[in-house]
């Protein structure tokens, strides 16, 4: 057999998702999801400022579905998403705004998440935000490490709220 035909044969399965559907943990989530974004655009509204990102409703998905995952955990959702826009900030300063700045941004945000016990997928979005949009140093702490806070605030007491659940399983 060729290199490629073993290869190729790797994309073939016929195994299907494991994963189960709970209808109650689907509303749960939908509920949390709906008052995370609801007070970080509340917020934002109200105090004339940023707080609400894209990769932060991809945040809200970990936060509120799968709060016992490791990349759910406050470090990983804090510091994930601090540390992939500190990274896209250092690259569009170093290297301007085009194509390869923002896969160097993305590379080295998603290798410093790996080598912080920090991973938080949701989070890989931010240095291409940051690069495209020609962020400032301010973008860090506002909306990023602000918002991200306020997710983690709330994901803390709404998830808790339920007896079969703690929240976080780590802090560090």
């Amino acid at each position: 057999m060729t290199i490629l035909k073993q290869y190729l044969r790797k994309f073939y399965t016929t195994t299907r998702s494991p994963l189960p559907i709970h209808l109650e943990q689907a509303w749960w989530a939908f509920v949390g999801g709906t008052i995370a974004v609801l007070v970080l655009e509340s917020l934002s509204r109200s105090m004339d400022i940023t707080l609400l990102i894209a990769p932060f409703g991809a945040s809200c998905v970990l936060a509120f579905a799968l709060p016992e995952a490791p990349l759910s955990q406050p470090r990983n959702i804090i510091g994930g998403h601090f540390i992939t826009t500190l990274c896209g900030l250092i690259i569009a300063h170093l290297f301007g705004h085009g194509m390869w700045a923002l896969a160097l941004g993305v590379g080295l945000g998603i290798a410093a998440m790996l080598l912080t016990k920090t991973t938080h997928p949701p989070a890989g979005a931010n240095p291409i935000i940051v690069i495209t949009s020609a962020s400032s140093w301010s973008f860090l702490f506002q909306p990023v490490l602000i918002g991200s806070i306020v997710i983690v605030c709330i994901a803390l007491l709404y998830n808790n709220l339920f007896k079969n659940k703690k929240y976080p399983s780590f802090w560090l």
